[in-house]
């Protein structure tokens, strides 16, 4: 019987009981891949990471994420939790007022930068892009469709696409925050419509200027609906940035997400454009930790 320490934080939030959860192991070297997954589906949060020595050179460590369904290349509240943990358990140490590491993860090295107060306390963590946005080219049903899939009328929805920045989804822009609010997911009719394309989990959101709110169904990964979705959040930047690639510089959006479901989550989405092209997408937030314990395993 081999002891693992593991860590569970609230990502996303500056307050208990917010966010997105999520379980961190910070020394998972001896764990399979086959275990991962079955602690992963134990503890039945969103994501669960697990934090291994690199081999790369420009690595500060490797990152395996699981959601209770599968392994994921790239995921943001992972990222974001799991660059908290090393802070807190002193794995990683302030540089001043900040830090930047580099994580390995399966779409390549994620940068994050953690800002410190009093000089050893994380408060926030900020991950940029390893992949700029992918347009998908897959068929998308019918805005009268994907509205029937959502519990919505057709007016409702004012467009939809499918991005990815190492995840994909479907990006569905609604015409009000009532209409995000009442969207319920059909999942008979998502596993008509989108369970077999490239991008089948689905983020919704309604603009008001830079603020943002935000719902993500995510069903094929055993998510029914998601707290906060960082690797969503990367991804729209590619969307939102389409009016704005004339002009040089950088663009801030805030992303309000898991007001439905009783876990208030708060995002900080950043993109940078030059030349008509988006350069660096980042996005951040606050963490808190909530849990330390050990987890037994054959």
């Amino acid at each position: 019987m081999k002891e693992y320490t593991f860590y569970t934080v609230d990502v996303f939030t500056d307050k208990l009981f917010g966010g997105n959860p999520l379980a961190v192991f910070p020394a998972a070297s001896g764990l399979s891949s086959a275990q991962m997954q079955k602690i992963a589906r134990e503890f039945n949060l969103s994501e669960t990471a697990f934090i291994l020595p690199s081999q790369r050179t420009d690595a500060t460590c490797a990152l395996k994420i699981f959601t209770p369904g599968g392994e994921l290349l790239f995921a943001g509240h992972p990222t974001i939790g799991s660059a908290f943990v090393l802070a807190i358990t002193g794995q990683v140490c302030a540089k001043e007022n900040s830090t930047t590491i580099f994580l390995e993860e399966g779409i390549g090295i994620v940068p994050v930068k953690i800002v410190f107060r009093s000089g050893d306390l994380p408060v926030y963590a900020e991950l940029s892009a390893a992949q700029m946005p992918e347009y998908g080219n897959q068929q998308l049903p019918l805005l009268d469709q994907l509205a029937a899939m959502l519990s919505l009328n057709c007016q409702d929805l004012l467009q939809a696409q499918a991005i990815s920045c190492g995840l994909p989804f479907v990006f569905v822009q609604l015409s009000s925050r009532e209409s995000l609010k009442k969207a319920q997911l059909q999942l008979e009719l998502w596993q008509q419509l989108l369970a077999d394309c490239w991008a089948s989990s689905v983020y919704l959101f309604y603009r008001d200027g830079e603020q943002i709110n935000a719902r993500m169904f995510a069903p094929g990964l055993g998510i029914r609906e998601d707290p906060a979705t960082g690797s969503a959040a990367t991804a729209l930047a590619g969307l939102l940035c389409k009016d704005y690639l004339q002009s040089d510089g950088t663009l801030l959006w805030k992303i309000e997400q898991g007001i439905e479901i009783d876990r208030p989550s708060f995002l900080q989405l950043e993109a940078d454009i030059q030349g008509g092209n988006i350069t660096a997408i980042r996005v951040g937030g606050s963490c808190v930790l909530v849990t330390q314990g050990i987890f037994k395993i054959n």
